[in-house]
């Protein structure tokens, strides 16, 4: 069984949470707290494989409390759960090693799907002396078995994060500007920005100035 604590600054989504983690096989709560203290008093004493880590939290920052079981814990995995929308918050949770970043509101079913890979992800790796490239994708939010979703080369948490940028942002974006929000290179933000226009969640417009090629304006679509 994956021994999961659950941190949440509302007690009824607290006890929401915990419902559905109970719901998915392979996975009980072992506890569940209420404040940043709390959260990492908790880890060291109940030791979960897997903390469900909400941001907004009353004491302090849900990464600030990431930022400490790093430190302190080490081993124990965590998905952020959290209203956070915000490129920065999303770009902190990933450089903290978040296996994956859920956004509130949110179905059973999406908490499922991505208890279920990160259990297969986590079984896989300790199973295998030496991982492939599936057993990787499979622990970094790819298909595994399955063709890959995204181009070769990018990453599914990376195009979250320009997504995150391109959906909030009240008016079209150059590549160059989706870049600085997300604190990405310019060369790579236009690659997912170009994947988004082929899948139809963007759209692409020109913007003629002086003279030179027109910019090309990002705008989300959905």
């Amino acid at each position: 069984m994956t021994r999961v604590l659950v941190v949440d600054d509302d007690f009824m989504v607290a006890r929401i949470h915990q419902g559905f983690v109970e719901r998915v096989p392979g996975f009980t709560v072992v506890g569940a707290v209420h404040t940043g203290a709390a959260a990492i008093e908790a880890v060291g004493r109940l030791r979960p494989d897997l903390v469900l880590l909400d941001i907004y939290l009353p004491d302090i920052s849900g990464l600030e409390v990431l930022q400490r079981l790093r430190r302190e814990a080490g081993a124990v995995d965590v998905i952020a759960i959290t209203a956070a929308r915000d490129a920065a918050t999303i770009k902190n949770a990933l450089h903290g090693g978040v296996a994956h970043y859920i956004i509130k509101p949110f179905a059973f079913d999406t908490l499922q799907e991505r208890l279920e890979r990160y259990a297969q992800a986590v079984a896989r790796l300790r199973e295998t002396p030496a991982a492939v490239q599936a057993d990787v994708d499979r622990f970094f939010g790819g298909s595994g078995d399955s063709a890959p979703v995204l181009p070769k080369g990018l990453s599914t948490a990376t195009a979250d994060l320009v997504v995150t940028v391109l959906r909030d942002s009240d008016t079209d974006l150059s590549a160059a500007e989706c870049a600085a929000r997300a604190g990405l290179s310019r060369v790579s933000t236009r690659r997912y920005l170009e994947h988004l226009v082929q899948t139809g969640k963007a759209q692409v417009r020109l913007r003629y100035g002086g003279a030179g090629r027109p910019e090309h304006r990002y705008l989300w679509r959905g």
